[in-house]
């Protein structure tokens, strides 16, 4: 049965990519467009966004391995092997919750549940990061493109304000907020997983969100580098803020890491659309990162599947 549920896994993973590459109709203009570039360029971008890539996934494996210091002692090949198994089983199930247990099954047994805890901190280290920067690109933008002045743009400064203060105090302030949401039964769900940050001295949440800021600025260059060499001419400053825009709507959006990509395009497409008009462009460079950062760690992190032991015993 072991055996078993590994090559499922695998095969799922295979198909699922092999379905969408099939299909994908942004991938080929990005090709058209990288191939207009001399060879030394395009060699130098391609090159560049693949060790993005690992950088970017380093540095969780890196950050997974912290946090499951609080469980188990986990070597930094293993702590690999795990991220990548979890991308690899997150590419077929909604939100990405293959990836939780793809992880997870690289602890013992009786570990995994402390496991799931300790990726719940560090997803929401990530959360707290996309949406500090991203209340502030949402104020930018609706200032910016869609011509917020007088009082209600010193509304929405304000309100971006203190929707960017919240995420920090969220984070490092948890048992404060804690407190203030035990009145409201509806919250009792979210009050449980906040819970989780108890674990934590503030000194530890400052270093997973450190982890958390430098994946961040790795995956925003990625889309940065790409407008840059693509759409020379865009102003920079609007391309960096509409980046950290279109993470914070990403963020808030249900996702099946293999079946969203047109939903990522769609999204990029309209609000890059206020400060370009190269739309296949933004698809394309959407598309690609999509490609370089998800589906190519699937692939990688199929192999390390069948390293799991689904039927471990919880007496070990």
């Amino acid at each position: 049965m072991n055996i078993l549920a590994k090559i499922a896994i695998v095969v799922l993973v295979l198909y699922f990519v092999y379905k969408k590459l099939h299909n994908n109709s942004s991938l080929k203009p990005f090709k058209d467009l990288i191939n207009d570039l001399n060879g030394w360029n395009r060699v130098l971008i391609l090159s560049g966004m693949l060790i993005l890539m690992l950088v970017n996934w380093l540095l969780e494996c890196a950050k997974w391995q912290y946090l499951c210091q609080k469980v188990e002692h986990l070597s930094f090949w293993k702590s690999i092997q795990s991220v990548f198994c979890g991308l690899s089983m997150a590419i077929f199930t909604p939100n990405r919750l293959g990836e939780y247990g793809g992880r997870v099954m690289f602890l013992s047994p009786r570990k995994r549940i402390f496991g799931v805890v300790a990726m719940g901190v560090g997803a929401l280290a990530q959360f707290v990061v996309t949406n500090f920067l991203g209340a502030i690109a949402c104020a930018w933008f609706l200032i910016a493109n869609l011509g917020a002045k007088g009082w209600i743009a010193l509304l929405v400064a304000l309100a971006s304000s203190l929707a960017a203060a919240f995420f920090p105090l969220l984070y490092f302030h948890v048992r404060l907020i804690e407190k203030y949401l035990q009145r409201f039964p509806f919250m009792k769900k979210i009050n449980r997983f906040l819970t989780l940050l108890e674990r934590y001295s503030k000194r530890e949440l400052a270093t997973v969100l450190l982890y958390s800021v430098c994946r961040y600025v790795v995956f925003s260059s990625q889309y940065f580098i790409l407008f840059m060499v693509l759409i020379p001419d865009i102003n920079k400053l609007y391309v960096l803020t509409t980046i950290f825009l279109l993470f914070f709507i990403q963020s808030a959006l249900p996702s099946l890491d293999l079946l969203d990509v047109g939903v990522r395009s769609l999204t990029a497409s309209y609000i890059f659309g206020f400060i370009t008009d190269q739309e296949v462009t933004v698809m394309a460079i959407v598309a690609f990162i999509w490609f370089v950062n998800l589906i190519l760690p699937a692939i990688l992190g199929a192999g390390f599947v069948f390293k799991i032991n689904f039927f471990a015993s919880t007496n070990r």
